[in-house]
């Protein structure tokens, strides 16, 4: 009874993974006769778990949704990660989740064996995380949104833009990214028929939703660098871009994630930079320490022209 029972636990934890298992598959892989496997996956019928099964040479087994959570079995590396991300969770910027985690966060650590709480434990102890910082969205908006990513439903909904200005929208959603302590939806808005990137925290989604719609392709080939180019031309009041005689590689490392960066050849690459005034961004730049060239801001070279005649007085010989 007691191998039974073990198989019977290695069965379900095969088929909770996200694929078809064919019958063959699984008898290898337990060891046993496909006539066992039937079996056993009628036995988890009996216990409650919905495992369908497909007919045919391209057909399998498969763990279905069912009325209640059936227990999830996780092997080490993925215990780790849920308890990590549990108590990330816990005090994150997605409102409404953190009593949630923390009661998961608890049942997992009173399963888990003292060899992988201490792992835990060790991360929890080590990392610092800074709270605040950024805007917290609704947990039930998040997941709203990631639904209509999913299932390519139009999405309509109020919007508060960073005036202040509230207007109505209509749009197909494409990605949800997560950058700065922010969250933000990338979406084709489809009245002004262009690419936008929306603050989560300032959407309230009106139900019913839209239809669905046919996907696009992702802004210039890569939504995230698309929501870094958008940000930053939101928060800064200053741009410029600059060419630096560096390689991206030696200068990547010292740059935000919000900071666009270009490769042009091995020694050189370009990025856009900004800040609120241009003394923040002389500084900015000048932390780099690197030589570059100003490619587009006529604004910003003359600001550094006057610098260079403020330091070259500076350290000019007196008598």
């Amino acid at each position: 009874m007691l191998e039974t029972s073990a198989r019977l636990l290695r069965l379900l934890s095969l088929l909770q993974t996200p694929r078809d298992w064919t019958g063959p598959q699984l008898a290898e892989r337990l060891g046993v006769t496909t006539r066992t496997v039937r079996n056993d996956v009628e036995r988890l019928r009996g216990l409650g778990y919905p495992v369908h099964a497909t007919p045919g040479a391209a057909g399998g087994y498969r763990l279905g949704a069912g009325a209640a959570l059936p227990p999830l079995l996780l092997d080490d590396e993925e215990a780790v990660a849920v308890a990590v991300g549990l108590r990330t969770a816990a005090g994150g910027t997605v409102a409404g989740i953190e009593e949630a985690s923390l009661r998961a966060l608890a049942k997992l650590d009173q399963v888990l064996p003292s060899r992988l709480r201490r792992r835990v434990d060790a991360l929890q102890t080590a990392v610092v995380a800074v709270q605040g910082g950024g805007p917290t969205v609704d947990a039930e908006v998040l997941t709203t949104l990631a639904g209509a990513c999913r299932d390519r439903e139009s999405l309509r909904f109020d919007y508060t833009g960073h005036d202040g200005t509230a207007t109505r929208r209509l749009a197909e959603p494409y990605r949800l990214v997560h950058m700065s302590r922010r969250w933000y939806l990338v979406a084709w808005d489809v009245e002004r028929r262009d690419w936008r990137t929306f603050r989560v925290d300032r959407i309230r989604p009106r139900t019913p939703a839209g239809p669905r719609f046919a996907p696009r392709e992702p802004p210039g080939g890569d939504v995230v660098a698309y929501v870094r180019r958008g940000v930053g031309a939101a928060l800064w009041r200053y741009r410029a871009r600059v060419r630096l005689h560096a390689p991206a590689g030696t200068v990547a490392e010292r740059l935000p994630p919000s900071v666009l960066l270009e490769a042009v050849d091995e020694h050189t690459c370009v990025i856009e930079a900004g800040a609120d005034t241009l003394q923040m961004l002389t500084l900015y730049l000048g932390m780099l320490d690197v030589d570059f060239d100003v490619v587009d801001s006529p604004e910003f070279s003359a600001h550094l022209g006057t610098l260079i005649g403020r330091y070259g007085r500076a350290t000019r010989d007196r008598p």
